[in-house]
């Protein structure tokens, strides 16, 4: 990329990778832009909030690791 001074940039498209960002989080531009994705993945834990809200589930997803979900937002088991 040609080195452009900030001047020139203004009002410019460009590109970039999502790990680059730093505001907004990466957790909300994630959710934005794939929050309807349906993700799979083995149950490895489940935890009682000890609240209201329900059971949370620690759940084993490929390529990304655990992951910790309300149990009310299982759509399926397979």
């Amino acid at each position: 990329m040609a080195r452009n001074s900030d001047e020139e940039l203004e009002g410019r498209w460009v590109s970039f990778q999502i790990r680059s960002v730093y505001i907004p989080d990466k957790e909300r531009l994630l959710a934005e832009l794939y929050g309807d994705h349906v993700l799979q993945g083995r149950v490895v834990g489940v935890s009682d909030s000890g609240d209201q809200t329900g059971a949370f589930l620690v759940v084993e997803v490929t390529r990304i690791g655990q992951v910790i979900v309300p149990k009310r937002a299982v759509r399926d088991v397979l």
